[in-house]
């Protein structure tokens, strides 16, 4: 194993420790390659955030973001059109591409997605954070599939809507965090509709939170329409890509359920799952990877649909 594929495995490990458990059951090849692709994706978010993997954000953040999203693009665009580079992210985003043939304008689409974060755009609608999270999880679940062998657009659709629904989880499990640090990634329709303040100074503050609670669970309610569509799209997975896959999304779904039955009070720690309720989530997942062929047809209508 070469300097750049330790790189991707230590960074996964490190950055998250759902991924990491949920590629150990992919083939060897392909665990590396989407470790590398892993690395990319979280050295560009932690670039943009002012954050490393994803925690311990400085208070100046927002000062230069833009141009640092400019050497992201620069560096990218180097990386994919073959310049040397010693750094390891880039060198193994510009292997994996190139191994797995995948568009050029899927990295582009996540950068794109930082733009967002770069420019404070505010989510008024759920069809505005959709977009975002296409942009910042769908399109990586595009790009991993496409490590995974697969092609055709409809399985594809499957994929993005599977990091559609991490990122709607995330963002509710992240609420009085992001809030914190001056952000609001629930749409605003739906702080509104259950009476939450959409300015984040007052969405932080305690008394706010079992309105904030009601949204965040509605959010919660569109991602399991999204994690429903995904299933469908694990039929077309070989065995352990399925595995790999069903784990990810039964350790991500866990997230949701635990703030869901939490109430507000489960924002006072992070909302994660323990080792041990990882490890039974992803030896859960065994039985629907082997059962993938009988999941029946789950209709898109209404559905993001990608750019």
């Amino acid at each position: 194993m070469d300097d750049v594929t330790q790189f991707g495995h230590a960074s996964i490990k490190k950055g998250s420790k759902s991924f990491a458990l949920a590629s150990r059951v992919l083939p060897p090849e392909l665990r590396d390659d989407a470790s590398m692709l892993y690395a990319w994706c979280r050295y560009c978010d932690d670039v943009i955030d002012g954050q490393e993997m994803g925690h311990g954000q400085i208070a100046d953040y927002k000062i230069g973001q833009s141009e640092r999203l400019e050497q992201l693009r620069k560096d990218t665009s180097n990386a994919l059109a073959g310049v040397p580079t010693d750094n390891p992210v880039f060198a193994g985003l510009a292997r994996v591409v190139k191994t797995h043939s995948i568009d050029y304008k899927h990295p582009f689409d996540l950068l794109k997605g930082f733009e967002m974060d770069a420019e404070d755009r505010i989510y008024e609608t759920v069809d505005d954070i959709l977009d975002y999270s296409y942009h910042v999880a769908g399109v990586v679940g595009v790009m991993m599939a496409n490590i995974m062998g697969v092609r055709d657009e409809a399985t594809l659709d499957r994929a993005s809507d599977l990091g559609l629904a991490f990122q709607l989880t995330n963002i509710a499990r992240d609420v009085i965090d992001d809030a914190e640090a001056d952000r609001v990634f629930v749409p605003k329709d739906l702080l509104l509709k259950h009476g939450a303040p959409i300015d984040a100074a007052e969405l932080a503050k305690r008394e706010n939170w079992p309105a904030a609670h009601k949204a965040a669970c509605e959010q919660l309610d569109i991602a399991e329409q999204y994690y429903a569509s995904a299933k469908v799209g694990i039929k077309e997975l070989p065995f352990r890509s399925a595995w790999a896959i069903s784990a990810a999304l039964a350790v991500y779904r866990e997230i949701g359920e635990r703030l869901r039955d939490g109430g507000p009070e489960a924002w006072e720690s992070r909302v994660s799952a323990s080792k041990g309720r990882k490890m039974a989530l992803a030896l859960g997942a065994v039985g629907p990877a082997m059962s993938r062929k009988s999941v029946s047809i789950a209709p898109r209508d209404g559905f993001y649909e990608r750019p």
